[in-house]
């Protein structure tokens, strides 16, 4: 039987910027911040790390320090998806000769596809690599949302060990519970919906929140996994405002400016993302205060 990556919460962890390079030293700053927090596993290069917008040279040197910084810490988890199926296997590929723990492979966006050709996409990453393979589903940014009946499929192959589902459909989750095997793993990809997910059978998150909110979001996720809902739900509810908040605008936006405001100054999104809003910027630092 295969084992989940990591259960509780993982932090999709912002890409620091310094003079529009990679900042390392920050890098490790915020790795050593997650691990302190109780965090045992991070995504770099996803989509809140900015994946579009960082070159293949800079991804996998970012796999490399990651894996330096997190040591036996914390698992590292590359994101490693793309609309392009040889590319997505040859970074996996890399990525895995870097040392990573795990590979997120998120649905290939614009050119999307059919049911077999989407399998054949995922079959081909996963069969290029030894490591677990974490399938991404985000439709409000691919503009393609995965049927459960492709996870049913895609399950079947011993390294693809669950997806990170981030449709904001909590009953899609409980139908993916009822479909797959026990040993295909679900993460939710929303953070206003972690205790709702993990009720009804995910074993985890994959979260934007816990960059800012580390220790808070590993306690509210572990509360749910053990059925202590008093504590889970007073979490959950008393971080909405906060979540609501860091998906104003569009991710990572504004908890990269967020992180500024509590000292990890991670610099600017890259171009075409801007700066927040001014109305955003007040409510921030009325809210951090």
């Amino acid at each position: 039987m295969r084992q989940p990556l990591f259960t509780g919460a993982c932090t999709a962890l912002v890409t620091p910027f310094i003079n529009d390079k990679i900042n390392y030293p920050m890098l490790e700053s915020l790795i050593r911040q997650q691990s302190t927090a109780g965090i045992k596993a991070i995504v770099l290069a996803g989509t809140t790390g900015e994946s579009p917008v960082l070159s293949d040279t800079e991804k996998l040197e970012l796999f490399r320090k990651g894996k330096e910084f997190a040591k036996d810490e914390m698992l590292v988890i590359a994101g490693t998806g793309s609309n392009s199926t040889e590319h997505a296997v040859a970074l996996s590929r890399a990525a895995q000769n870097c040392g990573v723990d795990g590979l997120l492979v998120v649905a290939p966006y614009y050119n999307k596809g059919n049911q077999e050709s989407l399998y054949r996409h995922f079959a081909a990453i996963a069969n290029a690599v030894d490591i677990p393979v974490i399938l991404y589903n985000v439709p409000s940014r691919t503009g393609l949302d995965m049927p459960v009946s492709l996870y049913q499929r895609l399950s079947k192959l011993k390294n693809i060990v669950g997806v990170k589902e981030a449709s904001s459909d909590i009953t899609k989750i409980a139908k993916i519970r009822n479909a797959c095997p026990e040993d295909f793993y679900i993460w939710s990809g929303n953070d206003d919906q972690i205790v709702p997910a993990i009720a009804v059978g995910a074993v985890g998150v994959i979260s934007v929140l816990s960059n800012l909110r580390p220790f808070e979001t590993q306690q509210m996720a572990k509360a749910a996994l053990r059925g202590d809902r008093p504590v889970a739900a007073a979490i959950q509810c008393g971080m909405s405002d906060l979540i609501g908040l860091l998906f104003t605008e569009v991710n990572p936006i504004p908890i990269k400016y967020a992180m500024g405001l509590v000292g990890y100054d991670c610099g600017a999104c890259r171009l075409p993302l801007g700066p927040p809003s001014d109305a955003l910027k007040e409510k921030l630092a009325q809210y951090l205060q």
